[in-house]
Formats: C-alpha cells, structure tokens, sequence
C-alpha cells in the first residue's frame, strides 16, 4: 500500500517488504548507503527496524544485516568526508545557500572536530542530523582518516544496532500494536 504525504510517496511496512522480497541485502544496503550520504527521503530509520524483524523471522541473518548496514554506513561516510577534504569550502558554500539553518551547527561541529577528534565524531554519530553531516567537517579539518574510519565505524556500528535491534526483539509487538 502506497501513502502520499504533500505529494511525497512514502514507503510503508509492506512496501519495505515487497522491496524486499524482490531485492534482497542489496536493497537493505543501498537504502541505508544513501540515507548515510544525507540523501533526503530515504527511511534508513525504519528499513533498519524493518530489518530488525526480518532477521528475527528468519528472512536474514542479524549479523548479516548488521554488517551490510555498517558498511553501507561507513561506504556514505567515506563519501562525505572526501566530499569535504576535497571539495570542503565549495561544497558549504552551496550547502549553506540551500539550507542556511544548518551553518551555525556545522561550524560547531568544526571547532569540536578541532577539540575532540575521534571522540567526537563517535558521539556526533550518535547524534540525529548530526550524524551524516559530521563527516564532511571532518574531512575539511583533514582529520586523520583511520581514526575517523575507526570513531565512525563505531558510531555507526552502536546507531545501526539499537535501530535494528529494536526491530529484532520489539518489532513484531509493535506492528501488533499498529495493525
């Protein structure tokens, strides 16, 4: 069932499941990928727990969609963060025209980069919004990228596992509760 909210499709349950169905880890992989890149209108907050349940129905392995979703999370990471060691200045300076809310937050996330290194990045992971966009301060400052591949790989890691963890062990009772 398809639901449109402001002439936006959104996906629902059993639209996540027919998906899928049809595609696989692939699909559990390039929506998490493309939610991590801060693509705007990919539900990664909810094919995770998705996920969750079907790992816990036998559909897939928990570990497996822990490790594809991880990699999948760090893959848009490493994106940015070279989106930002490369392109750093050009690419806020577009970013900002478009959304000018998020420069203050962005610059914060600069100076703390500065300050805590790899722990902030862990703990800017953790962080909703936050969490996709610490990567391209991070490769602006040229933070060292092993420590930042290890900090976001641990955040992501913690992010991924409550997520699809709750799907695994409460998602059914919710979806029970819903339907």
């Amino acid at each position: 069932m398809k639901r449109q909210v402001s002439g936006v499709q959104v996906m629902n349950f059993e639209m996540l499941t027919d998906y899928f169905l049809e595609y696989g880890a692939v699909f559990i992989f390039l929506i998490v990928f493309l939610e991590y890149l801060n693509l705007p209108g990919f539900p990664a907050g909810v094919i995770m727990p998705t996920a969750g349940i079907w790992a816990a129905k036998g559909e897939i392995s928990f570990p497996l969609v822990m490790l594809l979703t991880v990699a999948a999370g760090l893959l848009g990471s490493w994106m940015l963060y070279f989106l930002g060691r490369w392109g750093g200045a050009k690419v806020f300076g577009w970013y900002f025209k478009k959304f000018p809310k998020q420069k203050p937050v962005i610059e914060e996330k600069m100076q703390m980069l500065r300050e805590k290194g790899g722990i902030g990045v862990f703990v800017s992971k953790l962080l909703p919004m936050v969490r996709t966009i610490i990567s391209i301060p991070a490769g602006m400052v040229k933070m060292n990228f092993v420590k930042y591949t290890v900090s976001s790989m641990l955040g992501v890691f913690l992010w991924n596992l409550v997520f699809i963890g709750a799907g695994y062990f409460l998602g059914e009772s919710v979806i029970g509760m819903l339907g």
